[in-house]
Parts: structure tokens; sequence; C-alpha cells
């Protein structure tokens, strides 16, 4: 195992100038990147047939740290520049890595359009129900009740599901993982990559500083023991009741449908359009 974990960190990140990281010790992004680059290793993927793109927040720096060819881009717009990537280039596996804040706030309606298009891209969103980086301001993902930095008496909105949302929005592949469940993790994301269509990856994963502090859930440990108690694979929520399940969240893939992506119909309106130019 030592040999591989080496094996995989030399191939698959940056090390000149880029190490150590940025991020919180405990946080849960560098265990996403772990499952990102296994992902990607048993998929058999060459690293210059990969583009990684990311907007701003904690997961942004993923994409300085990933030895693919990446883009760092503005808050809220990564899938639109992963858009164009796919676009000007199909054969690339163009994944992107958002947390939820720039993907559900600033960048909802690019993920509903996304997801309603079927474009050809991995989103991996990691929700952490807070914005990390700029300060613990609350997100579309917060609970309602919490503390955060501009909720000083309680969050007074509801949060909604990324999941639930991708799936009505048309997205071929939706799964939802943890980063206590590693393994899973691994696994969701290797099919969410292999799949044709718009594919997301829901990660729940905890920020220990800026969430976890203010509303006493305690150390990074004492929070993915909470994924561990809390999170519920779909096999076992379909034997469990509405009342067993409140609290919960369910875990796995929550949708897999097989149907054309974006580009697939595009390049048929482009054979069209030349075939009547030919007339």
């Amino acid at each position: 195992m030592p040999e591989e974990i080496t094996r995989l960190t030399h191939k698959y990140l940056r090390h000149d100038k880029k190490f150590p990281h940025i991020w919180c010790p405990g946080c849960g992004n560098g265990i996403v990147l772990g499952s990102l680059i296994r992902a990607i290793d048993r998929s058999g993927l060459h690293k210059d047939d990969v583009v990684l793109v990311s907007g701003i927040g904690c997961s942004g720096r993923m994409t300085v740290y990933a030895d693919f060819n990446t883009l760092h881009t503005t808050h809220g717009r990564a899938l639109t520049f992963a858009t164009g990537i796919k676009l000007a280039k199909n054969s690339l596996h163009v994944i992107v890595i958002m947390g939820d804040g720039d993907a559900t706030a600033i960048g909802g309606n690019h993920f509903i359009h996304a997801a309603r298009r079927n474009m050809d891209l991995t989103a991996i969103i990691i929700n952490n129900q807070i914005y990390g980086m700029t300060g613990g301001q609350q997100s579309p993902t917060t609970p309602y009740g919490s503390m955060t930095t501009t909720t000083p008496y309680g969050h007074i909105e509801n949060a909604f599901s990324i999941s639930e949302l991708a799936m009505v929005a048309g997205a071929s592949f939706v799964g939802r993982g943890t980063v206590f469940h590693v393994q899973l993790l691994d696994s969701l994301i290797e099919r969410a990559i292999q799949k044709k269509g718009f594919s997301v990856v829901e990660i729940l994963s905890n920020c220990h500083v800026q969430f976890g502090r203010r509303n006493k859930m305690g150390s990074p440990v004492k929070m993915m023991k909470w994924f561990q108690e809390h999170a519920v694979t779909m096999q076992k929520a379909k034997q469990m009741n509405t009342e067993d399940l409140e609290g919960n969240v369910t875990i796995g893939v929550l949708t897999d449908s097989d149907k054309p992506s974006y580009l697939e119909k595009y390049q048929l309106v482009q054979e069209q359009a030349k075939a009547s130019l030919k007339k």
C-alpha cells in the first residue's frame, strides 16, 4: 500500500513549489483529492486527456495541486469554462471541481442548465454547507438554524439538496458520498468519469473551522463520525420508513440513466447542416 500511494502521488500531483497545501488540518478536501486521482488512475485515462477545472473556494486549489491540464476560473463560472473546453475538443475528459456555494449560489444557473443540456462533463461538488474560504457565510446548503458569520442568530432559510436538484434538472448520473466512506467515494467518481452525459458526485465534507466550530460540532474526527452514523446506503434506505430516515442522508448511486448527451445531439445537427449545404 505505501508503494501504491507513492506511485499515485508522484504521478498525479505537482510537488515543485506547490506543497505543503493550504487546507486546514483535518479538512476533507485532501480525501477528495485522493479519491479523484485513484478514480482517474483506475479509469486508465492518460493525464494529457484529462482537464480539471475549478472555481473559487477551498476546493479551487485542487487544480493547483493536481498534475493534469488545469484551469482555475472565476467564482461560479467553472462549468461555463468546462463547457467551452468540451465543445472545442470533445475527446478530452473534463472534470469540474466546485464547492457548494461556488456550484449552487453564483453558479446555480450554470449548474441547472448543464444538467438540462446533459453536457458531457463530470461535476464533483464538495458540500461542506458553508463558504469556508471567504469567512464562513451561509450557502444554499447551510441547514436551517445553523450559525454562520452572516446568520449569528441562526439561519432562517431552508437548504436545498444538490443531488436532487441535479436529478430533476436532467443529469445522466448522480451519486452522493461522504469523506468518511472513501471506498464508495472512489467508486462513485470512477463511475461518473466513465459516464456519458452530465454526471454529478456530491461529496459531504467537514468544515470544522468555519461550520463545525460555530455549531459546536467538535473536532474533525467527531464530524467524520457524524457521517459514519448518519449516512445510509441506498440499499438500506429502501428498507427503512420515512420516520427512520429523518435526520439521515442517503449515499450511493441516486440515478444512472442512458440518454444522448448534448454533444451527440449537436454533432447530429452539424451533420444535417453539412448535408443540406451539399444539396
